[in-house]
């Protein structure tokens, strides 16, 4: 019965006209691929996306680079602002510097309830 049910098959794909369908995708797809194999303007192609992608690559890694080299920079000037002359007079001392406020450690884990943890503990609950 099983051979009778396989033998039928490629009649009723001829009849129904699929056998023409799967004929044209794949006469559509061995041409596709010569084309793309055999065409040198398609290489051409693939050779600039691939420039292209490197490009974007290493100019992310240079604009990096300059971020990070100019962030110590920016926090060094930050940190200590400079004063103009006027206001600084003989025999004057700074001013006491203001307590900071509890630093926040930075997060470990990300789960959902870490934002819920770092609240109750401020509150000092457990």
């Amino acid at each position: 019965m099983r051979l009778v049910a396989w033998s039928l098959l490629p009649m009723a794909a001829y009849l129904t006209g699929a056998l023409n369908a799967l004929w044209t995708i794949g006469s559509t797809a061995v041409s596709f691929v010569t084309s793309l194999v055999f065409n040198p303007l398609t290489w051409a192609g693939v050779a600039l996306a691939g420039l292209s992608v490197v490009l974007f690559m290493v100019s992310g890694v240079i604009r990096a680079r300059r971020l990070s080299a100019a962030a110590p920079a920016a926090q060094e000037a930050s940190a200590a602002p400079a004063r103009p002359a006027a206001e600084k007079k003989p025999g004057r001392t700074a001013p006491a510097a203001k307590p900071a406020i509890a630093q926040q450690k930075p997060k470990t884990n990300d789960d959902d309830f870490s934002d819920i943890e770092d609240i109750l503990k401020r509150r000092g609950i457990s």
